[in-house]
């Protein structure tokens, strides 16, 4: 595979290494350039597509100094540090549970994707690799054959009904298409979006500045999933009401002042009640065009005019005649008349006439945030609700996605200064898309969650629609420079947000912030797991990978367990979302012990004390009394089923990592 940078390399040939395939390698080939005449090939493709295969889950341990928020809270989201590949290996219980992976990887730009050539032959091979140079010749090829094996965990963690959406630039656009095509199917393609990162075009390139990047959206099966559209509930009606007599409907304040600033809609607004110019608030600008709002200022029945007051703004709306701060006795009257007959015009001061102006936001015109649309403007410039259409390839500018300064920017206030990303996804983006593609009761993953936009992401939108969604956030940081962010930048962005913490001008945090409700469980991978590594661990890790592995037929995914640690119990160690108790079995303190009767009434009487009803889950080593009050998990056997492995298979993915 030739690269269009660097240093000129000879042409590959697209035959070499034939002779070495295959007959079954042949065959495949054959058979994929027989049926759709294109087919994405490229060196060590079948060693890529196989990997995933051969890596081996590991032991996940649960760090409780890094845990934030209430035991209930942390036991919903986590954090974990580790390789992504492995992790998702690790995480069997999530295959087939996961409704939207939202994720944003290394862009092949020279600066962060690592590759280690030994990962052909061993994919559990430690080594994070060398950076790949831009100038590499075969760095396509390399970011390829990293991120197959990834995209296809990606795929099997997906339920039937889910959503890939995954972050990409020119670099790798292309390659990035056709991998999706041949893992995901391109009759699941949902669409791509074009985003605007910058307000304004950027000097990059000696032929086209680049502003904008992409979001490239694929379904498991597109018969099976779903654009959502924001359902609203009483609840979420409360804040309307129709003071006026609106024929229209019931309404609410809205804000006249826009998120981002315009200076041609920076200007004043007089008052027809008190004379006082009014500015837009804080470093903002008017929401909507100056044409529109002095129509709907005139609708006090006091006439307005476009004059320049030199105030260093855009030309005001003034009451004719009048000058900042005086009103006459006249207009004053006319538009008090207004206020009391009503109903009041769009643009209002406030229920007595003395206040700021706003907006009246109709219930019946809430936008129900779906406009797949082929471009997405302003939410504000319309607020009619938008039939279903197909996306297709659609464009959202920077006032509906935010920009890639807007998200380094969100960082540094969370964080502060000096946290070395200059590349941030913004919030706006990633909150659409979790809007349009995960239910409220859904789960979100991110295999390469950075500085953690995405839990960021999630701990708002819960708190802002009465949502319930769950996140699993996975990253390696940068161990090869000693950084693992995972448990400094994204843990402290996503601890400050919950703690409504930001640091103060001598670094040290303070809450100025409004909470966001929420927590999460920081874990960490380490040692490879099989049977023998089960049966030598100590109390501490062997509960660490019980709370963290275990599911329910029936439940899978959704069985968040819930450690419990207390000195005064010997077998309990846990508790399900039901208040269900589950219990290890020792023989005083030293191996995995047997499920007898003497350590059933130790059962009996721990579940007694926690307040506990049967089923009890009891782990042991053997069984040899059985009770119709006790759910029984053979040790090492359960544990390892858990994690995708048994005594025939020492592989979990067979079924669902296909071609």
């Amino acid at each position: 595979m030739n690269d269009a940078s660097g240093p000129p390399v000879p042409p590959l040939d697209p035959l070499a290494g034939i002779e070495l395939l295959d007959q079954e390698d042949l065959i495949r080939l054959v058979r994929s350039m027989l049926g759709t005449g294109v087919a994405l090939t490229f060196h060590g493709k079948r060693s890529a597509k196989e990997i995933s295969r051969k890596v081996r889950p590991r032991v996940m341990r649960r760090e409780p100094r890094l845990h934030v928020g209430s035991p209930a809270e942390q036991s919903r989201n986590l954090l974990i540090e580790g390789e992504n590949l492995q992790t998702m290996v690790t995480l069997y219980k999530y295959r087939g549970e996961v409704d939207l992976i939202v994720t944003d990887p290394p862009y092949n730009t020279g600066q962060y994707f690592r590759y280690n050539d030994r990962w052909d032959a061993d994919p559990n091979d430690p080594d994070l690799g060398t950076l790949v140079a831009k100038e590499d010749g075969s760095r396509h090829t390399k970011w390829i054959k990293a991120m197959m094996p990834r995209l296809q965990m990606m795929k099997a963690m997906l339920k039937a009904t889910g959503v890939i959406a995954i972050c990409i630039d020119d670099n790798e656009l292309y390659h990035l298409g056709m991998l999706m095509d041949e893992v995901f199917g391109e009759e699941n393609r949902i669409g791509i979006l074009n985003w605007q990162k910058s307000a304004a075009a950027r000097p990059d390139n000696s032929h086209i500045s680049t502003a904008t990047e992409y979001v490239l959206i694929y379904s498991k099966d597109s018969d099976a999933a779903r654009t959502y559209s924001l359902e609203r509930s009483e609840k979420d009606n409360r804040r309307y009401g129709n003071p006026d007599g609106d024929l229209v409907g019931i309404w609410r304040e809205g804000n006249l002042t826009a998120r981002t600033y315009s200076p041609e809609n920076d200007y004043g607004i007089q008052s027809p009640f008190t004379g006082e110019v009014h500015y837009p608030a804080g470093n903002g600008a008017w929401r909507h065009p100056k044409r529109n709002l002095i129509g709907w200022l005139a609708e006090w029945g006091v006439p307005y005019e476009i004059r320049q007051l030199k105030d260093g703004k855009r030309p005001a709306l003034m009451v004719v005649g009048q000058q900042p701060n005086k009103i006459s006795a006249a207009h004053k009257k006319t538009a008090e008349k207004r206020l009391g007959s009503g109903p009041w015009p769009f643009v209002w001061f406030g229920a007595d006439g003395t206040g700021r102006p706003r907006v009246k936001t109709y219930l019946e015109r809430i936008r129900k945030g779906k406009v797949p649309t082929t471009y997405w403007a302003s939410e504000d410039l319309t607020s009619e609700a938008v039939p279903f259409v197909e996306l297709g390839s659609t464009s959202w500018d920077y006032t509906e996605s935010g920009r890639s300064a807007d998200g380094v920017s969100e960082l540094t206030a969370i964080v502060g200064k000096g946290h070395g990303f200059d590349t941030v996804k913004p919030l706006k983006l990633f909150k659409k898309i979790i809007q349009l593609w995960c239910p409220p009761q859904g789960l979100v993953l991110d295999p390469y969650a950075g500085s953690g936009t995405t839990g960021h992401a999630v701990l708002e939108m819960n708190e802002e629609t009465d949502a319930d969604r769950r996140f699993i956030l996975i990253e390696q940081g940068s161990p090869a420079t000693g950084d693992k962010y995972a448990r400094s930048l994204t843990w402290q962005r996503l601890h400050n947000v919950i703690k409504g913490q930001r640091p103060g001008p001598d670094g040290k945090l303070t809450v100025c912030a409004d909470p966001v409700p929420g927590g999460f469980e920081f874990r960490m991978l380490t040692r490879q797991i099989d049977a023998k590594t089960v049966l030598t661990m100590k109390k501490d890790e062997l509960v660490d990978v019980v709370i963290t592995s275990h599911w329910d037929v029936g439940r899978r995914g959704s069985t968040n367990l819930i450690r419990i640690d207390d000195p005064k119990y010997n077998y309990l160690v846990g508790r399900n979302e039901q208040g269900e108790g589950y219990f290890i079995v020792w023989n005083n303190g030293g191996p995995v012990g047997q499920l007898d009767r003497d350590s059933y009434r130790i059962v009996l009487k721990e579940a007694e004390k926690a307040d506990i009803k049967p089923p009890y889950h009891v782990y042991a080593r053997y069984e040899v009394y059985q009770s119709r009050n006790v759910q029984f998990w053979k040790i090492p056997d359960k544990i390892l089923a858990h994690l995708g492995l048994n005594e025939n298979s020492d592989r979990f993915n067979d079924d669902e990592i296909s071609d």
